[in-house]
């Protein structure tokens, strides 16, 4: 009897993974029934934009985090799937700092090239996931929100590819209640445009306040303030956007900071995070982690601890985005198809607990990169994913921080080498500062002088 997987989310995780499984199909492999359960009508996870916030079409909360002006802050070289390069998407090279348009036209061309759509339910969510030592099996406990229509499968192995970039975490400050403007969490923000004209106040101190605040600047903010919690970001911010300690209250419309300094606000953004949230799977089999770069009782970053037919994919926070869920998804694959063994659990645990001791040492960014990429290392050996320049990519993360240190507003202006195929990414024909037009097109061909 053919044995089932179930393959939670259609993003990016979930579509390596089903990327995974088709590759060794085409070379010979007998590979299981694969389902996979997309509660959005279409695939992507966060890159399938939509103007949607709070509740989408069906009344379920809206998955989507994805911004309309939102450009790559990390080299693509960084994140380019090995078995297929951008210059063999877009049929030459493209400049390293794409944005959302390209980069989700990349990330599903691959996906269309071995139609892994056949195998994704759409409109479907996952209600409940248990597991039964009897059977050894799964229960997946679905609703298709088209038909309103719940049903039981059974599957014998589970793979989690949600993601964990949609539900966001809310903080509460004095004063919020009686603001006069609007609070919005980053979860919620489209449109940059939206706060022209305004003192917008961005609180935060990660990529998501970084960008958001760099974003509502360039589409017209009459100034930026940034709060932090801990430490300032401390980059050479362009003029109207600046960095303040920490909020301590709101009075109506002027914010206090924890420096003494106030402000008069028009619109908050809250750039704090997200938080993993699996209601939908048992207790006993749900993960619980902050954004650390190696949840513990995950063996591998991937394997569930106390029953490793359960998967989880992406669930690091990242540096690397797609090569990391490649690297995971072949290994997660191999384990399934019987190529690749597990230890025992208390091996197991031991090797979690080696690489959260490590992480608790890292004391720079450097240090993080150099980490997760020794995990994409050592999940990479065992399989056979196509080889690439692991230690370029090292370099170029390490060469991205130093121009970001230099123009938080210049560093897209540049090219970096592909890892895949070695040729040099040209420069974008706008600078990014300059650069108002996001579309595929705009960005793929020089616009026309007007």
């Amino acid at each position: 009897m053919t044995s089932r997987v179930a393959v939670i989310g259609a993003g990016p995780s979930g579509l390596s993974q089903l990327h995974a499984f088709e590759e060794a199909r085409k070379k010979g492999a007998e590979v299981p029934e694969l389902v996979c359960f997309e509660k959005q009508s279409d695939w992507g996870g966060l890159w399938n934009y939509s103007w949607r916030t709070g509740l989408d079409e069906f009344g379920e909360p809206a998955h989507g985090s994805m911004y309309r002006f939102l450009w790559s802050n990390g080299p693509k070289e960084c994140l380019e799937f090995a078995d297929y390069t951008f210059e063999e998407h877009f049929g030459k090279a493209i400049p390293s700092f794409p944005p959302r348009e390209v980069l989700a036209d990349y990330i599903l061309g691959r996906a269309k090239k071995n139609d892994v759509r056949r195998f994704i339910r759409f409109s479907t969510a996952v209600r409940w996931v248990s597991y039964d030592p009897a059977t050894e099996q799964f229960t997946v406990t679905v609703e298709d929100l088209t038909g309103n229509e719940t049903r039981r499968e059974v599957f014998d192995h589970v793979i989690v590819a949600t993601g964990h970039f949609s539900v966001p975490n809310v903080p509460h400050y004095e004063g919020f209640e009686s603001f006069p403007g609007r609070i919005l969490h980053s979860h919620d923000f489209r449109d940059a445009r939206e706060f022209a004209g305004q003192d917008v106040l961005v609180m935060g101190s990660s990529y998501s306040a970084e960008d958001l605040a760099l974003q509502s600047k360039k589409y017209g903010a009459k100034s930026v303030t940034i709060s932090y919690r801990t430490a300032p970001m401390d980059f050479k911010w362009p003029q109207g956007i600046d960095e303040v300690p920490q909020l301590v209250k709101l009075d109506g419309d002027v914010a206090h900071f924890k420096d003494g300094s106030t402000r008069r606000i028009d619109s908050i953004v809250l750039c704090t995070g997200y938080k993993h949230h699996f209601p939908f799977v048992a207790d006993e089999l749900r993960l619980r982690t902050k954004n650390v770069l190696y949840p513990a009782n995950l063996y591998k970053g991937v394997f569930w601890l106390d029953n490793p037919k359960l998967m989880y994919l992406g669930m690091q926070d990242q540096f690397y985005t797609m090569t990391l869920f490649d690297a995971e998804a072949w290994y997660a694959r191999d384990h399934v198809l019987g190529r690749v063994s597990l230890p025992s659990r208390e091996e197991m645990s031991a090797d979690i607990d080696k690489w959260v001791e490590r992480e608790s040492t890292l004391t720079d960014d450097a240090g993080m990169i150099d980490f997760q990429a020794d995990h994409v290392a050592e999940l990479l050996a065992d399989v056979d994913y196509p080889k690439f320049d692991l230690d370029l990519t090292r370099k170029l993360f390490r060469d991205w921080e130093h121009d970001k240190q230099e123009s938080i507003t210049g560093y897209r202006d540049r090219g970096f080498p592909s890892p895949c195929t070695g040729t040099e990414a040209p420069i974008h024909h706008t600078p990014w500062w300059e650069a108002m037009d996001d579309s595929l097109e705009t960005f793929l061909n020089t616009p026309k002088q007007s």
